[in-house]
Order: structure tokens, then C-alpha cells, then sequence
């Protein structure tokens, strides 16, 4: 193991529900290769959806990490908590150019194909408009740890970015951003669901004059038919009182061997074992599938 107390990595689940076998392969990928770089391992809950969130849910997937030896060296960060600070970079962005209030409403851009390029609607009374970021035509191109090589056209395929919505809510885009900063995140491992979100994070972090921190992107538990697993479709549920069985098929997933791991004990003991055998070059872009349908 090296050290590298620079190193500062996160987990950062959304609380709509109890964590799911997908949140913990995240949440251990993410834990060990922080802890192998011999760096810090955060956790940060993103509570900017009330709508879609679940009362009590973020309470619960504290409580599963901690049940699963999962403990973050910082207290939890809240991005309900963060409005201020998103706001000071909306407003650097709207001083510069970079953002703009967009009127247009969702059924005019799914007329157009779903990807913003110019406004096609102008204020409409009693409708607050959405803030977006300017994304220029080209391409964008970064290196991921596990998926290799990733090249975007942003202006063709995304468009320009959500940054505050209609509705007043911040956007994901946005505070992810201003938080990684904010938090000094140096590497990012999370799934690879996010993929496709990381270059226009990345022309977001530039437009800011933020650092591009690295990027892996574990790849996604799926089900038999290719689906990623989410809460209605997940076949091995987390246990809180029995961690033991999906530590080790997380472990197994991300292809490490099940033989460097106990067959049974206190999660401290897993992991503890898992520390000293983790290899990250035996993560594969597809996982080992077998390693959680057995």
C-alpha cells in the first residue's frame, strides 16, 4: 500500500432509498482505492432532489456503511446544506457568459430532439426560468482509470447544461462540481452510470477554474437481462446484520480473488484482508458477472 495522504476520495449516494448492492459495489470500490493510495474516504449525501427523496433514507445509508465497516474520515457533507456556495459560482458563471436564463419548456427541446442549443421559447408570466451553462460545439476527450478513453461531442450530444432548474432546485451537474472542489477530491471512483456526465463536468470545472480531479468509473452491476440493477431489481439486497455475503460478492464483482477474503467474520476483518489484496488493474469495464449471479 502507498501513501498518499493527499489522496482524497468519496462516496456520494442519493437518498431515495435504502443502499443496494450496486451503491455498495461504489461505496467499497471507492473505499479501497482511496485506502490504497493510503488517502482520506468521504461521503457526501446529495439531497437535492426533495421530491424524489425518501424521509429517513440518508439516516439508513449512514448506518449501512457504518454496519459494513464503511466509515468516512470526515463528517458526512449535506448538499442541501450548500446553496450558498452554488450560488456564488452560478453567479461567476453569469458574469462571465458562461450562463444564461433559458425559458424554454421541457415538450419545445423534446420537439427539438432533447439537446438544448438555442433557446426556442421566450418568459413566460409566472415562470421562473432555468440557468444553464453555455457549452461550446467540439469535443471533449479524458482518460478513465478502469474504462480507458472517452471522447464526447458536447455541444452535439449534450447541449447546453442544466445548472439551476425551473423549479428553484439546483442541479446535480453543478453541485457535484462546486463540491469535489469544495472538498478537495482528488480521484473519483464511482459507477459508470456517470460516465457520460464527466465531460461536461469537466468543461464546468475549467469554465470555474477548478482542478479536473481523475476519474474511474467502476463498471455497473446488471441483471440477467443487462438491466442495471436498481431497488425494484436487485437480487442480492444489503444486509445490514449480515454483511459478510455481499462484501464478498462486491469483492468478487470488481474481479478481485474471493480466496484473499475470510469466508466469514466482523466486517473489519473483510476488509482489513481486502486492503492487502486489492488490485485495481483486475477491475474490468463490464465486471465479473458471474462473481454476483452466484
Amino acid at each position: 500500500m502507498t501513501t498518499n495522504p493527499a489522496y482524497r476520495g468519496r462516496f456520494a449516494p442519493s437518498p431515495t432509498g435504502p443502499l443496494h448492492f450496486g451503491s455498495l459495489v461504489a461505496a467499497l470500490g471507492s473505499w479501497l482505492f482511496a485506502r490504497q493510495a493510503g488517502g482520506r474516504w468521504l461521503v457526501r449525501i446529495e439531497d437535492l432532489d426533495p421530491p424524489r427523496e425518501v424521509p429517513g433514507a440518508a439516516g439508513r445509508q449512514l448506518a449501512t456503511l457504518a454496519a459494513f465497516g464503511l466509515v468516512p474520515d470526515e463528517a458526512p457533507w449535506f448538499q442541501s446544506a450548500r446553496g450558498e456556495a452554488y450560488a456564488a459560482a452560478l453567479d461567476t458563471l453569469l458574469a462571465s457568459g458562461d450562463a444564461f436564463a433559458c425559458h424554454c419548456s421541457r415538450s419545445e427541446l423534446e420537439a427539438a430532439g432533447g439537446v438544448h442549443r438555442r433557446c426556442l421559447g421566450g418568459p413566460r408570466p409566472g415562470r421562473e426560468p432555468a440557468i444553464r451553462l453555455r457549452v461550446p460545439e467540439g469535443r471533449l476527450a479524458f482518460h478513465d482509470r478502469i474504462q480507458g478513453e472517452f471522447t464526447q461531442d458536447l455541444g452535439r450530444d449534450v447541449g447546453d447544461v442544466v445548472l439551476r432548474r425551473a423549479d428553484g432546485y439546483w442541479a446535480y451537474q453543478l453541485a457535484v462540481v462546486v463540491d469535489d472542489a469544495a472538498q478537495g477530491i482528488t480521484d473519483i471512483v464511482r459507477g459508470a452510470d456517470l460516465l457520460d456526465s464527466t465531460p461536461r463536468q469537466i468543461h464546468l470545472q475549467r469554465r470555474l477554474g477548478l482542478p479536473t480531479p481523475t476519474y474511474a468509473h467502476l463498471p455497473l452491476v446488471r441483471d440477467a437481462d443487462g438491466r442495471k440493477l436498481g431497488k425494484s431489481l436487485a437480487s442480492l439486497p444489503v444486509d445490514d446484520a449480515d454483511p459478510t455475503p455481499a462484501l464478498r460478492a462486491a469483492w468478487g464483482f470488481l474481479g478481485q480473488e474471493a480466496r484473499c477474503l475470510p469466508a466469514s467474520g466482523p466486517p473489519a476483518r473483510l476488509l482489513e484482508a481486502a486492503l492487502r489484496s486489492f488490485d485495481a488493474r483486475r477491475i474490468t469495464p463490464e465486471g465479473n458477472r458471474a462473481a454476483v449471479q452466484g
